[in-house]
């Protein structure tokens, strides 16, 4: 499998595939971790019992229900990069907070925002199945969603699936 980027520890990198729900985030990460050979991490598989309770009843989460899933994410960010493997996460990360607090270190913790019009996320909710998101707290994501700083890099996730994967190896590749 072709690895994209030479991994060690100095060179590893994080991809972080961000944005609010329905955007293709797993979708996305998985299709750029498979063709780059790296790890993927679903933050959404880290999110405590509680946090997963509260989605699927229709309540917002707080900051203070992310601080703790966050300090998870940024340890597994840290042991990936440690270990001088690469790997693309999928996580909302909603506002410039957050993303500070996923930034182990700026060079190789990478940011790549998936812009979605409302509508299309939206369709998308709707036709998803068997996730414990509640599609009613979007309009809470979008508005808790930060626009991200100039560090991150926007990608229109509206486009088909090839073409977003697409442009996030070129933006990969041109970093390596």
């Amino acid at each position: 499998m072709e690895r994209g980027i030479v991994e060690n520890r100095g060179t590893a990198t994080v991809a972080v595939v961000f944005g609010v729900s329905g955007c293709g985030k797993t979708e996305i990460g998985q299709r750029v971790a498979r063709a780059c050979g790296w790890t993927f991490i679903d933050a959404d598989d880290l999110h405590t019992p509680e946090n997963i309770r509260k989605m699927q009843a229709g309540e917002p989460l707080c900051d203070s229900d992310r601080w703790p899933w966050l300090a998870i994410l940024r340890e597994r960010i840290e042991a990936e990069l440690a270990a001088g493997r690469s790997a693309v996460l999928a996580c909302s990360a909603l506002k410039q907070i957050y993303r500070d607090r996923l930034t182990v270190d700026p060079k190789r913790v990478r940011f790549f925002y998936l812009k979605t019009p409302s509508a299309v996320l939206e369709r998308r909710l709707q036709g998803r199945r068997g996730h414990f998101f509640d599609p009613g707290l979007l309009y809470s994501q979008l508005q808790t969603l930060e626009e991200p700083a100039a560090s991150a890099i926007v990608i229109d996730a509206s486009v088909d699936r090839e073409a977003v994967t697409a442009a996030i190896r070129a933006r990969l590749t041109e970093a390596g």
